[in-house]
C-alpha cells in the first residue's frame, strides 16, 4: 500500500491513510508492537509537511495515533494550528481539545474548555463529568476509557479520593456549583436533566471526600424528582447517588419522597410517571427485600397492578405499537411475584407471574421486555416449546442474534427440542458467517468514502466477534446436535463424524481456545434479575436476602469457566470417534481381517481421557479411582448434578479404552466382564432412575431435573449405545452371522456377555422413563388446566398466591368498552386464564413428546440388539 502511495498522485492522501490504518489496526488489535504506531506518525508527518491533509478524517486519526502513544502536546499543536480547521463542528473539536488537555495534566485549560462545552450543550451529562474531574484533577474517567468494555459500560462514576487539600477542594467545589446553577438559571424553563443531575453530583463527591451534607443531598434527589420524576429514567438516574447513604437516611429520603409524591398536582400521565418511579425507588431504598413480609410484598403488587388498570384508558387512543402508560408496572409485579417464589418456593407465584405478563401482553403484544420475562419464566417451568414461541416473536435479526440469543440458545441445547435447536444454531451461524465475508467489502466502502474511523471500527467489530464466546459455543455445539441426532444409527453417525474429519478439528480448536481472549456480547441489562447470565439462576439454589435487581458482574473467572467448557466440549467429537474404532478394535476377529490399530487408537484416546480428566480437576489415575468407587453402589462426593454428565461422559470414553487397552484390566467377578463397564451400566440406570423419581407431579413445577434427565439419555447413553454399536457390528462384519474359529468365538461369546447385562438394564431403563412419560400424557386435559387454576383460586385463605389474579378476573368480568376504547376491551374479552393455562400444559407435553420420540428410538436400537445378542 506503501508502494502505491509513492506511485500515486491525487490520491496520495486515501492511499497514506490506508497504510496508517493498517498499522493502527495490527496494533489495536494486539498482532503489532506501539513502536509501529511511531511509523505511522512519520508517514503522516512527512505526508502533512509536504501535501498537508485535506480530509476531516484524516486529522482524527492522526490525533488517535499521537494519543496513543502519549504525545498529547503534539496532538494539541496540531489540533489548534491550520488542520484544526478540518473539524467543522465546534463543539467536537471542543471536547477532543479538553480530553487532551486532562490527559496532558493541564486541568486548568481543560476545565475552562469543558466548560464552554456546557454553555452551548448544557445536557452533556458526560462534558460535565469531565468538567468537575479537571476542576478536581481526578483523571480515572479518562483511564476508564481505555479499559471500559462498550457492551457492558460501568454502571457508576468511578472516583479517584483527590490530592487535593481541604481548601483547594472546597474551592474547586464552589466553582462547579456556581457552573451549575448558572447552567440552571440559564435553563429554567427547559426539560434539561444534566443541571440537576449535576447538583446531586456535586454533593456526592463531598459525601466521598467526608465532607458532605445528607440534607443537601436528599434535598437534590427530591428535587430532581419533582422535576423529573415522571421520566422512566429517574431511578437509574440517582442510582448512584443513594449508595452514599446510610439505610436510616434511605428511610429519611423515602418519607421525604413519598410527602412529595402526594403534594404534587400533575396530569394523569405524569401523575402516573411519578407513581411508578416512586414504587422503583422505594424497592431500590429499601435495598433487601427480604426484609418486606410476603403479605407486604403481595399488597405492593396488588397496588402496582390495580394501579395499572385504573390507568388503562389513558392508553386507549395510542396506536398499538406504541408504549402504552404504565406497562413498566407489570414487569415490576412479576418481578417481586418471582421473588415470593424464590422465597415460598410456592410455584403458584410463577403461574401468577404468566398470568400477569400474558394479560400485558393480550393488550399490547409489542413489549419485548414482557416476552423476555415469559420466555425466562416457561423455560423454568418446562414449557420450552412456548419460550421458544416468545423468542421467534421478537423478531431477532441480525446483529441482535448476538445480543440476544442468551435468552434463548443455553435451555435449548439441553432440550429435545432438536429441530428447533438446529434452526437456532444454523441461523446464528449464518449471520456470523455471512457478516465475516461482508465485513472486508464493508472496510472497503468505507475507505473509499475515506470514513478512515469506520475502517477501524468495523474491524474490530469484526474482530470482537470472531471472539465471541456465543459463537465459539455455536460451533462446538453443532456437531454435538448432529451427533445426538444420529446415535441410534451407528453407520449414519460415522458419516456424520468424516464430514467432521473424524473430530480432528475440534481438538485444534480446543487447543486454540485457551490462548485466545473471549468476548461477551449479551445484553446482559435485559435479563431477569433471577438469572443476571446464562450460567446462573437464582431459583434454582436456596433463598439469599439480595437487593433489588442484583446483577453480577463479568469477570475474569466467567471467562476462564466458559473456556473450560468449550475446550471440554471440543473433545467429544474425537473421543466418540475413537470410542467407536476402539471397541470395534477389541474384537480379535476383527483385528485379523482389518489390521491391528489399536496402539494408535489406545494411545491417542488415553491422552484425550487425560486431558478430560484435568477438567473434571484429576489426573487420569485419579479420575479412574473416583469411577470405579462407584462399584460398591455408592456416590462420590466429587460427583454433583453440575458435573455428572461430564463424569459419565468420561465413563463411557474410559470404558471404551478399556476394551482395546491392555492397561486397565479388571473383569468382574466372573472373569470375563470388563468391570467399568459394569459400573457405567449400574451408573446409568441408577442416575437416570432417580431423577424420574425425583420429577415432581405438577405440571408447572421446575424443570431443572428433567433437563438433567434429557441429558442423560441424549448424551452419555447415547454415546455408550454407539460402543455397544461397534462391537456389535463387529461380531458380525459383513452383516450376516459368519463361521468362526475356536479363539473367535470365544472372543464374541465374551463380548456377548458383556453386553447382554448392559443392553438388558439399558432396555429396562428406557422403559421405565417411556412409562413415566406416557403416565404423565395420559391426564385428562381438564385436570392438567384444573391443577394448573387451582394454584391461583383463594378458597377463603388470606396467604398464598392468587390475589393480584383475583383483580385481573374481576377486572377483566367489567370491562367499559368507552372506557378503554375498541382495540383494549376486545383484546381482554378475547383472553383467557385458561387459554395461558392450556398454553403451559401443551408447551411442557410437547418437550416431553419430543423426549419420548428419542427414548422410543433408542428402545428400539436396544431391542434390536438384543436381537443380535441372540445370534451369537
Amino acid at each position: 500500500m506503501y508502494k502505491q502511495y509513492q506511485q500515486v498522485g491525487e490520491e496520495k492522501e486515501r492511499f497514506l491513510l490506508w497504510a496508517v490504518c493498517s498499522i493502527q489496526l495490527q496494533v489495536l488489535c494486539g498482532s503489532g508492537e506501539d513502536k509501529l504506531l511511531f511509523l505511522a506518525e512519520g508517514l503522516l508527518k512527512k505526508h502533512v509537511a509536504s501535501h498537508s491533509l485535506h480530509e476531516p478524517e484524516a486529522l482524527m486519526i492522526y490525533i488517535s495515533i499521537l494519543e496513543r502513544q502519549a504525545k498529547f502536546g503534539d496532538a494539541l499543536e496540531i489540533l489548534s494550528g491550520k488542520l484544526g480547521s478540518l473539524l467543522q463542528i465546534e463543539v467536537d473539536k471542543l471536547r477532543m481539545q479538553g480530553r487532551l488537555l486532562a490527559r496532558a495534566g493541564d486541568y486548568t485549560a481543560a476545565a475552562d474548555i469543558f466548560n464552554k462545552i456546557l454553555e452551548s450543550c448544557p445536557d452533556d451529562w458526560e462534558s460535565f463529568l469531565h468538567y468537575l474531574g479537571c476542576l478536581l484533577e481526578d483523571d480515572s474517567i479518562w483511564c476508564d476509557e481505555v479499559v471500559n468494555d462498550p457492551v457492558h459500560p460501568p454502571k457508576f462514576v468511578n472516583f479517584k479520593v483527590s490530592h487535593l487539600t481541604d481548601e483547594q477542594f472546597d474551592s474547586q467545589i464552589s466553582i462547579a456549583s456556581a457552573c451549575v446553577q448558572k447552567l440552571q438559571a440559564d435553563t429554567i424553563n427547559n426539560l434539561i436533566r444534566c443541571p440537576y443531575l449535576a447538583t446531586i453530583e456535586i454533593e456526592r463527591r463531598k459525601h466521598l471526600r467526608g465532607k458532605g451534607n445528607d440534607d443537601n443531598l436528599m434535598d437534590g434527589i427530591v428535587q430532581y424528582f419533582c422535576r423529573f420524576g415522571h421520566l422512566a429514567c429517574f431511578t437509574s438516574d440517582v442510582e448512584m447517588f443513594v449508595e452514599v447513604l446510610t439505610t436510616d437516611k434511605k428511610i429519611e429520603l423515602l418519607e421525604k419522597l413519598m410527602k412529595t409524591s402526594v403534594s404534587l398536582s400533575a396530569p394523569p400521565t405524569k401523575t402516573l410517571g411519578l407513581s411508578i418511579s416512586f414504587f422503583k425507588i422505594k424497592h431500590l431504598l429499601l435495598g433487601d427485600m427480604s426484609m418486606s413480609s410476603a403479605s407486604d410484598l403481595e399488597v405492593f403488587c396488588v397496588q402496582m397492578f390495580e394501579m395499572y388498570c385504573k390507568n388503562l384508558p389513558l392508553s386507549k387512543d395510542l396506536d398499538p405499537q406504541e408504549s402504552m402508560h404504565g406497562e413498566e408496572l407489570l414487569s415490576m409485579i412479576c418481578n417481586i411475584l418471582v421473588q415470593l417464589f424464590w422465597r415460598t418456593k410456592n410455584v403458584g407465584y410463577l403461574v401468577e407471574a404468566i398470568m400477569v405478563l400474558e394479560f400485558g401482553l393480550a393488550i399490547q403484544r409489542y413489549v419485548s421486555q414482557y416476552k423476555i420475562l415469559l420466555l425466562h419464566l416457561y423455560s423454568h417451568c418446562g414449557a420450552l416449546s412456548v419460550a421458544h414461541e416468545w423468542y421467534k416473536s421478537l423478531d431477532v435479526k441480525n446483529i441482535l442474534m448476538e445480543s440476544i440469543l442468551h435468552h434463548i440458545l443455553p435451555q435449548m441445547l439441553v432440550s429435545p427440542l432438536w429441530t428447533e435447536l438446529n434452526h437456532l444454531l444454523k441461523d446464528y451461524l449464518k449471520f456470523m458467517d455471512d457478516h465475516f465475508r461482508e465485513s472486508a467489502d464493508l472496510t472497503f466502502l468505507a475507505y473509499r468514502h475515506r470514513n478512515y474511523s469506520k475502517v477501524i471500527e468495523f474491524v474490530q467489530f469484526k474482530d470482537r466477534l470472531q471472539h465471541s464466546s456465543q459463537y465459539l459455543v455455536a460451533r462446538v455445539e453443532t456437531p454435538i446436535l448432529q451427533l445426538k441426532q444420529n446415535a441410534d444409527n451407528i453407520e449414519e453417525e460415522e458419516g456424520i463424524l468424516q464430514n467432521l474429519k473424524c473430530g480432528i478439528h475440534f481438538l485444534e480448536l480446543s487447543k486454540e481456545v485457551g490462548s485466545k481472549s473471549l468476548t461477551f456480547n449479551e445484553d446482559l441489562q435485559s435479563r431477569p434479575w433471577w438469572t443476571p447470565t446464562s450460567e446462573k439462576n437464582y431459583l434454582l439454589g436456596p433463598f439469599e436476602g439480595i437487593s433489588y435487581y442484583p446483577r453480577e458482574i463479568l469477570t475474569k473467572d466467567r471467562e476462564t469457566s466458559l473456556k473450560r467448557v468449550i475446550e471440554k466440549k471440543s473433545l467429544l467429537p474425537r473421543m466418540i470417534y475413537l470410542s467407536i474404532k476402539s471397541a470395534s478394535a477389541s474384537i480379535k476377529e476383527h483385528v485379523e481381517v482389518n489390521g491391528s490399530v489399536t496402539p494408535d487408537i489406545t494411545s491417542e484416546l488415553k491422552l484425550l481421557l487425560e486431558c478430560y480428566a484435568q477438567f473434571l480437576g484429576f489426573s487420569l489415575t485419579e479420575a479412574i479411582e473416583v469411577v470405579m468407587g462407584f462399584s460398591n453402589g455408592e456416590s462420590s462426593c466429587v460427583v454433583s448434578d453440575s458435573n455428572l454428565i461430564d463424569w459419565l461422559n468420561f465413563t463411557v470414553f474410559l470404558n471404551a479404552w478399556s476394551l482395546s487397552s491392555h492397561e486397565l484390566v479388571q473383569p468382574d467377578g466372573n472373569g470375563c466382564r470388563p468391570r467399568i463397564w459394569n459400573i457405567l451400566d449400574s451408573m446409568l440406570e441408577k442416575y437416570i432412575l432417580e431423577n424420574v423419581k425425583s420429577i415432581e407431579p405438577q405440571l408447572c413445577s421446575p424443570w431443572s431435573v428433567m433437563e438433567l434427565l434429557m441429558q442423560l439419555v441424549t448424551e452419555p447413553l447415547a454415546w455408550h449405545g454407539l460402543v455397544i454399536q461397534s462391537c456389535l457390528r463387529s461380531c458380525f462384519p459383513s452383516g450376516k452371522k459368519k463361521k468362526k474359529s475356536g479363539s473367535a468365538y470365544q472372543s464374541s461369546a465374551n463380548l456377548a456377555h458383556a453386553i447382554t447385562d448392559s443392553v438388558m438394564h439399558l432396555f429396562h431403563v428406557l422403559e421405565v422413563v417411556l412409562k413415566w412419560i406416557t403416565e404423565w400424557n395420559k391426564r385428562p386435559e381438564d385436570e392438567h388446566l384444573e391443577n394448573i387454576l387451582l394454584l391461583l383460586r383463594r378458597d377463603g385463605h388470606n396467604d398464598g398466591p392468587g390475589k393480584v389474579f383475583h383483580i385481573l378476573e374481576t377486572f377483566i368480568s367489567s370491562v367499559n368498552d368507552v372506557e378503554l376504547g375498541d382495540r383494549i376491551s376486545q383484546s381482554l374479552k378475547s383472553w383467557s386464564p385458561a387459554d395461558v393455562a392450556r398454553k403451559m400444559m401443551t408447551g411442557k407435553l410437547k418437550v416431553l413428546t419430543e423426549f419420548s420420540a428419542i427414548c422410543g428410538s433408542k428402545l428400539k436400537l436396544f431391542k434390536s440388539m438384543k436381537q443380535q445378542i441372540a445370534q451369537l
